[in-house]
Order: C-alpha cells, then sequence, then structure tokens
C-alpha cells in the first residue's frame, strides 16, 4: 500500500471515529419526552395524619446556598410536615434536576450538609419497604451542635433509583447509549432525634404514607421502578 492510500484510510478512520464519536454524545433530554414535573403539584400538602406546617423551612440547610441550588436545580420542593395524632414533625427536600450530566449533578447530603457545618457520624446503606417493593436508600447520623439530626434519602437518575456511584452511573450510560440526558431526582426525609434508629424507622413509616399517595404516573420518577410485591416490612434493613 502506497504512503497516499495509507494516508486516505487513516483519514477515513479519524472521519469514521469522529461520526462515532458524535452520534454517541447524548442530545435529547429524559424530561422532554417524559413530560414536566412539577413538584409542588405532584407532592401532596396532606396525606393520611400528616399536615404541612405553614411558612415551615425543612430542606435545604443553608438559604445563602438558594443562587447555585437554581443553577444545579429545575425545581426544589422544602416542607416541614406534622403528625396531627402525636405531634411529630418530618422534614421534607425534594431537589429536582432535569440535566445529569458531569457539573450539573445531585449534591448529596453527606457532601452539602458537613459544607454547612455538620458532622456525619455514620453514612449506611439501607431498603425502604414500600407497597410496591424496596428502595435503595442511605442513612446518615449527622449533627451540629446540639442539633441531632438523622437523614434517609435516595436518588432517582431517569425512572431509576440508585445510591449514587457506580450505580448511579451505569443509569447514566443506560440513557446515554439511546442519546438521551436522564434528569435526576434526591428525596430527602430528616427530622429532630438523638435516636437514630427509631427516626429511620418513623422516616420510613412517613415516607411509604407519602409514596402512597403519589400519583402512580410520575411514582417512577420519585422512587424508581421498584419491583413489585405485596404488602412490605419496616424500613430499616441496613447494610454498613
Amino acid at each position: 500500500m502506497s504512503a497516499l492510500h495509507r494516508a486516505i484510510v487513516a483519514c477515513c478512520l479519524m472521519i469514521v471515529t469522529a461520526v462515532g464519536a458524535w452520534a454517541l454524545v447524548p442530545r435529547h433530554k429524559l424530561a422532554d419526552q417524559l413530560g414536566p414535573l412539577n413538584l409542588e403539584e405532584i407532592i401532596p400538602m396532606s396525606f393520611g395524619d400528616w399536615e404541612t406546617l405553614p411558612k415551615a423551612h425543612g430542606g435545604i440547610v443553608n438559604p445563602q446556598q438558594a443562587e447555585l441550588l437554581s443553577q444545579i436545580y429545575t425545581q426544589t420542593l422544602a416542607r416541614t410536615y406534622v403528625n396531627r395524632r402525636t405531634g411529630e414533625a418530618m422534614m421534607l427536600s425534594i431537589a429536582y434536576g432535569e440535566d445529569q450530566r458531569d457539573g450539573m449533578q445531585l449534591h448529596y447530603p453527606e457532601v452539602c450538609y458537613p459544607a454547612q457545618g455538620f458532622q456525619v457520624l455514620s453514612n449506611r446503606k439501607g431498603s425502604l419497604s414500600s407497597d410496591s417493593g424496596e428502595i435503595p436508600v442511605r442513612h446518615l447520623e449527622t449533627y451540629a451542635g446540639q442539633r441531632f439530626e438523622p437523614i434517609t434519602y435516595w436518588t432517582v437518575v431517569g425512572e431509576h433509583a440508585t445510591l449514587g456511584g457506580l450505580d448511579k452511573k451505569f443509569a447514566e450510560m443506560k440513557y446515554s447509549l439511546r442519546g438521551q440526558i436522564p434528569d435526576g431526582l434526591l428525596f430527602r426525609v430528616s427530622s429532630i432525634s438523638r435516636d437514630s434508629d427509631a427516626a429511620f424507622r418513623q422516616q420510613g413509616s412517613f415516607a411509604r404514607e407519602l409514596l402512597q399517595a403519589v400519583s402512580a404516573t410520575v411514582l417512577p420518577r420519585v422512587a424508581g421502578p421498584v419491583a413489585m410485591r405485596s404488602g412490605g416490612s419496616p424500613a430499616g434493613k441496613d447494610s454498613r
């Protein structure tokens, strides 16, 4: 093969590689395909014995970060719910972003809480038993001064519940191979308590009741397509 032929072949290979790389770059937002997600509308203000505490701010830790959050997330929702029977309070925070590519990804509580002066005492995997299946969650024990705040949270990429790390990357890759840019949601429940184990159980009960009140049409985007099963055992299956 002459030098000219080799140069032509090399040039063709470079073009094919460039076209292939271009074709693999995701360009279509999954959120456009699935439709808009309005957190204020899909998350009920009251359900069961729970009702929203008026003018409460139970979510994102530091309001001074509102500008940064608006750059990362399409929507955020922060509410405090109170149980009418027991007086127990639960803080709910949901953050949603239409674009989960690098630089626009969800900020996890184990990262943002220390940034606000909290110490993370423990971080362990768990699962939440809902009526429709098991949702992978994380349980954090945090404190700042005299404030002890146990946290239960999970994340959803597109319609896949993940625990972050490689699990999240695999979910993103699945969408990327289809040319789609996945959206993402972080669902966090916390309460003020020095008894973390009891708090995690109570948070699980609260989350289960809330999910039962969410429309089935948007539930996969809030909790992922968990496997169908009947009944459900109490939340709190943990593995460190």
